[in-house]
């Protein structure tokens, strides 16, 4: 017929721990400034655990002018590349067609393929330097992290040893 009364109680007892629960994530949901306050310390901390300091970007910048000095002639053939294609972009005059005519088009198209491999050339040394950058950046971040976590470490013991 009926229940024994410790079993319904302890049913009373897990319904109103689950309706606390709900009651507690319904109170979150409708309080956007406590939400939108977790969101942006949620999205800060992941930009300050990214983003390298000073240091860092200092060093990045110094091993990036280092790669231009290692490679010059990289660095100076796109810059001619630059120059050409920008050359290529003024229009000729009327008296430039009628002086120099079709030997004008097969140097013009000469310098284009020579700019063109020219700026290959500078991509390829850009992105040498980006990613020399990128390693140096992601280094410096992976160091200070282990330091972080050896710091951690060493408090953790002194507490221990104080207790």
């Amino acid at each position: 017929m009926g229940q024994d009364p410790s079993q319904i109680r302890e049913e009373i007892e897990t319904t109103r721990g689950r309706m606390g629960d709900t009651v507690e994530a319904l109170g979150y949901k409708t309080d956007v400034s406590a939400r939108v306050s977790d969101k942006v310390g949620g999205v800060r901390d992941k930009i300050t655990g990214v983003a390298p300091d000073k240091r860092q970007v200092t060093q990045g910048a110094r091993q990036a002018a280092g790669v231009a000095q290692e490679n010059p002639i990289g660095l100076a053939i796109g810059s001619l590349a630059v120059g050409f294609l920008a050359g290529m972009l003024v229009p000729s005059t009327r008296i430039e067609d009628e002086k120099i005519g079709p030997m004008a088009d097969e140097v013009k198209e000469r310098a284009k393929e020579t700019g063109q491999e020219a700026l290959e050339r500078g991509k390829e040394v850009a992105q040498d330097a980006a990613q020399s950058a990128a390693e140096t950046a992601k280094e410096s971040g992976q160091q200070h992290a282990e330091e972080l976590r050896d710091s951690a470490g060493q408090q953790m013991e002194e507490v221990r040893q104080g207790s």
